[in-house]
């Protein structure tokens, strides 16, 4: 059985999230109540699935990230996981993402992008802005470094 790690901590910033959410949550249990005007049944209901929703999302939240592998690298997010092996991936590098809006371009920081050896590319959940990282660049940086290095690792130096 493999054996995954995250090679770093999750920031603090999560439980801002995860309150956020809760919050949201409220909200709109509140909302429906007062426009649907449930009885005991629906409020029951209700707060049974906006708490098994809430439930679901933090597991997420808090599962989310790079973890990684003697065989490979496994990208949690939100809603979906993805495992490639080291022999799928052919870089690991940084890519300075943006939004376009019309003609205006918005920088949003650095992120680690892999490239596949089929072409395709893959999203990771790092991102130097994020919350486990906008306050700590060094970890970025290093976490970056150890994908990288694993990656050669794996390719025995021949990337």
């Amino acid at each position: 059985m493999e054996s995954w790690k995250r090679p770093y901590t999750p920031g603090p910033g999560r439980w801002l999230i995860i309150g956020w959410e809760a919050f949201a949550l409220a909200l709109l249990g509140w909302t429906s109540i007062e426009t649907f005007e449930l009885n005991d049944r629906g409020l029951r209901l209700l707060a049974c699935a906006l708490a098994a929703i809430w439930v679901f999302g933090t597991h997420r939240i808090l599962q989310m990230g790079a973890y990684v592998g003697v065989d490979g690298l496994r990208i949690h997010g939100l809603l979906r996981s993805r495992t490639l092996a080291w022999a799928e991936i052919a870089h690991v590098h940084l890519h300075e993402a943006g939004h376009r809006i019309g003609r205006l371009h918005v920088p949003s920081g650095l992120t680690v992008l892999i490239e596949c050896r089929d072409g395709t590319t893959v999203n990771t959940e790092l991102w130097a802005q994020g919350v486990d990282f906008h306050s700590r660049p060094k970890l970025f940086r290093a976490v970056y470094h150890e994908l990288r290095t694993r990656h050669l690792a794996a390719a025995g130096g021949k990337i």
